[in-house]
């Protein structure tokens, strides 16, 4: 059987049927429709994405290896293009540094951070805060979580207008997503790699590096994979914090 290899074509022009349905694009393209996007601040990475953004009102899995480690990296610049809506941290492997997301007072994020412990605590407040859809972003780490929640979270997503992430373990990618969009993400030294999985369109050629600008709370003599500087573990708290404090600690603007 002879295989087909169709040209890659990148850009977003439409042609004939495609202009009259904007719903419909070519196998070599990537994907073009009227949904609303919001920059990613990587302008390499806007470029592989359908209308060279991440979506809005949809489910997008960021898959890595050890939570903690470049996810907010990655999402820090749009993040802060929000209008200063608030954007949700939910279950986060470790307590949210306030400072390191305070980055000038035109780009200051505000910040709610709900902990919880249980699976099923974390799914509802995660449905509850899409079905409201007053928050710009909303985080949610999960190490597991089955196909039919995430078509329900999926579901609930398109109803709003919500920068909507789930982050997972990278061997989720072998379970499969009603997500229109997988990346999976790996640190390196002065940024991270990142790897399409999944998206609406032609196939992703080949990893992308995402350079990382000099933050104050980075280093950028740093050889390890990025440090966790937008959060850290519990045991950094302040001495003397009370269990209650932490779990009801709200960073804002």
């Amino acid at each position: 059987m002879t295989q087909l290899h169709l040209p890659t074509d990148r850009t977003h022009r439409q042609h004939g049927l495609e202009s009259r349905y904007p719903g419909i694009w070519r196998a070599s393209q990537l994907a073009h429709d009227m949904g609303a996007t919001i920059h990613t601040g990587y302008v390499a990475l806007n470029q592989e994405l359908p209308n060279a953004g991440w979506p809005l009102g949809q489910l997008i899995e960021i898959l890595i290896d050890q939570f903690g480690t470049a996810e907010l990296n990655l999402l820090m610049p749009a993040l802060a293009q929000l209008d200063r809506r608030p954007v949700v941290l939910l279950a986060p492997p470790y307590v949210p540094f306030a400072s390191a997301f305070q980055r000038g007072r035109d780009s200051a994020v505000s910040l709610l951070w709900i902990a919880g412990t249980k699976h099923k605590d974390h799914l509802w407040a995660a449905e509850q805060i899409l079905k409201n859809g007053s928050c710009g972003a909303l985080l949610l780490w999960q190490k597991q979580v089955n196909t039919d929640v995430l078509r329900r979270l999926h579901l609930m997503a398109q109803k709003s207008q919500t920068l909507f992430f789930i982050i997972r373990p990278m061997h989720a990618a072998q379970s499969p997503s009603p997500a229109v969009l997988r990346i999976a993400l790996m640190p390196k030294t002065s940024g991270m790699q990142v790897n399409i999985l999944k998206r609406r369109g032609a196939n992703n050629d080949g990893p992308l590096f995402l350079y990382v600008n000099e933050h104050p709370y980075l280093s950028n003599r740093a050889i390890q994979p990025i440090q966790q500087p937008m959060l850290q573990p519990m045991a950094e708290m302040p001495f003397g914090a009370r269990r209650q404090d932490r779990r009801s600690s709200i960073a804002a603007s």
